[in-house]
């Protein structure tokens, strides 16, 4: 395996970091996030990062893992280098990182939660995901996360915040005055936006 760079860069949230990749980790779309080490249970790499004592939440996406800290009096500048040199050699010596794969459990988690929706409901979902996908989604991995669609009922829609938008003080501001604006905007219907997966 070729040489594995990696840079750390800030999030919105003070307390998690975003570790940038020189490899693919996952297929673009597809991202896992652990809140908890046994929600890891899949995730060789996840397991040993939260071996690190102040290691609380762990996201991992195409080509970044964001790590959330658990300890807000633990600098930064302590710990980066440390995660820093674990992911590189971890990666580079080859170690797995899923036992099970992520798309896989994506599509069949997306399949359970969908239910029996309405046609009317499943072209006004279908709307919404478009847009995420193609407005949301590429902004707020910018910052270390990821927003995924739930579901879509009687003018509301539920999404799950994950990585660093997760306990991040400006996410629901970001959810209603970035999120619900363009929704509601754009698809008519959307009445408002409410979000899993914010942790204050």
């Amino acid at each position: 395996m070729s040489a594995v760079s990696i840079y750390a860069e800030a999030s919105p949230n003070p307390e998690s970091m975003k570790f940038v990749l020189n490899q693919q980790l996952l297929a673009d779309g597809v991202s896992v996030d652990y809140p908890t080490l046994e929600a890891a249970a899949n995730s060789p790499l996840a397991q040993e990062l939260f071996n690190f004592d102040y290691v609380g939440r762990v996201f991992i996406a195409q080509n970044f893992v964001t790590i959330t800290k658990t300890q807000a009096d633990l600098g930064w500048t302590h710990i980066i280098p440390e995660l820093r040199q674990f992911l590189k050699s971890y990666v580079e010596a080859g170690g797995p990182l899923f036992t099970v794969d992520p798309a896989a459990e994506q599509k069949a988690a997306q399949a359970a939660s969908a239910g029996d929706p309405s046609a009317q409901d499943s072209q006004t979902s279908q709307k919404i995901i478009d847009l995420l996908d193609n407005y949301v989604r590429p902004a707020v991995e910018q910052d270390g996360g990821n927003i995924t669609f739930k579901s879509y009922h009687d003018g509301i829609v539920t999404v799950n915040l994950q990585g660093s938008c997760s306990g991040c003080p400006s996410a629901t501001v970001t959810l209603k005055s970035g999120i619900e604006n363009l929704l509601k905007r754009m698809v008519p219907e959307v009445q408002s936006v409410v979000a899993e997966g914010i942790l204050v």
